[in-house]
């Protein structure tokens, strides 16, 4: 279409598009980003393009106007296409147009206006319900799997985790939320006070790219933790990780409860991690199965 192909040429070539000014330097071309595109009766200019706002021509536009989101009244002559999209265009008794009309809804023309080309409706309107719907299940799909292959590499190399999740949702519950919450504002806190040290830069920069997957981490575990919750009983670190993984993942489909419950489970799992390093770290562990030392033998008195 002759009306694209205009619109493209004069956004990728224009020099006051490329320099991020209201208005080209040059005499001859007329470019707003906002506010009222006005050609004045005794005026001509090369190109009219305004991006957001009203268009008045009573001069003479020697190519193509151009109108994002406004309305156009064409009082004078524009010698090639006009295009409106989002706006309502009135064509005045005396006008002329000497190019194609492209506009979304019916245009209104006046008897003796001149339309040299064709009229053409552009119908550009789109579910926006089923667009964001299409991008929520992306999300919701990316983030499942996300979670799952993580989990399930964590349990992998860290088997030692389960028990002690397991541990802490029965007898330290309070506490993990407690830190939990700490964590999940403290850090982002912490990595802004880190940028404003020279020093503390790198280490700044390295935990805010950080955040997501910290807290990706800390929905992991809360995942953990349900499962364990539900399957008391199992003694297997991956079933019960997949139990909790179906049920949140599950809950998250639910409108306006995923992103509450997304916060939750991540500030749950900060808590529990945060306790379950701090306890292994005073506490030895055992393994099971060993049998403890014996005492040695008494000494025998000669």
């Amino acid at each position: 279409m002759a009306g694209a192909a205009i619109l493209l040429t004069m956004l990728t070539m224009s020099p006051a598009f490329a320099q991020g000014e209201d208005r080209s330097s040059e005499d001859n071309e007329q470019i707003v980003l906002t506010g009222r595109l006005f050609i004045a009766s005794e005026e001509t200019v090369d190109t009219a393009l305004i991006f957001d706002g009203p268009a008045l021509v009573e001069g003479t536009v020697r190519e193509s106007l151009v109108v994002f989101n406004g309305d156009a009244e064409i009082v004078g002559t524009v010698e090639q296409d006009v295009i409106v999209f989002n706006g309502d265009v009135v064509v005045r008794s005396g006008a002329e147009v000497g190019g194609d009309l492209v506009t979304q809804q019916t245009p209104q023309i006046e008897e003796g206006a001149t339309i040299r080309g064709e009229q053409t409706s552009v119908v550009t309107r789109f579910d926006v319900d089923m667009v964001g719907f299409a991008g929520r299940s992306v999300w919701w799909i990316g983030y499942s799997i996300s979670a799952l292959i993580l989990g399930l590499l964590l349990l992998a190399f860290a088997p030692q985790l389960f028990p002690a999740v397991r541990d802490i949702v029965r007898e330290r519950l309070g506490s993990s939320i407690g830190w939990g919450f700490g964590l999940f504002f403290l850090l982002p806190i912490g990595s802004v006070i880190l940028l404003v040290t020279v020093v503390g830069i790198p280490l700044g920069l390295f935990l805010l790219l950080a955040l997501a997957f910290i807290y990706t981490v800390g929905y992991v575990v809360a995942t953990l933790a349900v499962g364990s919750m539900i399957m008391r009983s199992s003694s297997s670190r991956f079933v019960v990780y997949l139990v909790g993984w179906v049920v949140l993942r599950a809950l998250a489909l639910i409108p306006f409860v995923g992103g509450w419950l997304w916060f939750l489970a991540s500030v749950w799992g900060l808590g529990l991690l945060a306790v379950a390093i701090r306890s292994r770290g005073g506490t030895t562990v055992v393994l099971s199965g060993s049998t403890p030392p014996m005492p040695p033998p008494p000494v025998g008195v000669a």
